[in-house]
């Protein structure tokens, strides 16, 4: 199989400078980030817990869980999401270890996360089912699997990559609570969905799309 994972981290270096301009990635407006804080206080375990933020880009959750106390480890496949990252924990005078790799196959130990989180990332992954049950691998027993995923707009279109370069994707445009829920009820111990579809303040104003945090435990 061609890597083509080049492509896909020169398309997310290109979009690292207007990234934390969408209000729910760079969580600029103070009631956008409280409603996020409070919501991941309420899916993860207390702190401090060792926590696998994937796909993390500018590290925005991975600053709200350093708040919170939890130790945390970030991995990206950009660098320069990965070098904003860095540079937002420093300048909040907060500490986490941010990685630069492939968030579907991440360099990370196998049970050795109290909770992994994932925003918003699994419809760019080209074997998402494998990429899930590598990630459950990777949490100790009892550990929380947080999802936080949607379908949207443009969902539907798995011909065309979203990176010049990028194979077509399974999940393009999102996947279905219920379908991703499907797919990982045979993995874990129990999960439930929490839809956040009409939580505004999250998004940064509304939304028609589905959007939902799936929970799990293993």
């Amino acid at each position: 199989m061609i890597d083509t994972r080049a492509p896909i981290a020169a398309y997310w270096n290109a979009a690292a400078d207007t990234f934390d301009d969408e209000p729910d990635h760079g969580l600029r407006n103070p009631a956008t980030r409280e409603a996020w804080a409070a919501h991941l206080h309420g899916w993860l375990p207390e702190a401090p817990s060792h926590v696998l933020d994937l796909g993390c880009g500018t590290g925005s959750l991975s600053l709200l869980l350093a708040r919170q106390g939890h130790h945390v480890t970030g991995v990206d496949l950009a660098p320069a999401m990965i070098d904003r990252a860095r540079a937002k924990l420093a300048a909040a005078g907060l500490e986490a270890a941010f990685h630069v790799g492939d968030a579907g196959d991440p360099p990370a130990r196998p049970g050795g996360y109290d909770a992994l989180l994932s925003r918003h990332l699994v419809w760019t992954l080209p074997d998402p089912p494998a990429a899930l049950r590598h990630w459950v691998s990777l949490l100790r027993p009892g550990g929380t699997l947080l999802l936080v995923e949607g379908r949207w707009r443009e969902a539907g279109d798995s011909t065309s990559p979203y990176a010049p370069g990028a194979h077509p994707l399974p999940w393009a445009g999102g996947v279905r609570a219920q379908d991703l829920a499907d797919t990982l009820r045979p993995l874990v111990a129990e999960l439930s969905v929490t839809p956040l579809s009409q939580e505004a303040t999250l998004w940064g104003g509304p939304v028609s799309d589905e959007r939902y945090a799936l929970v799990a435990r293993i």
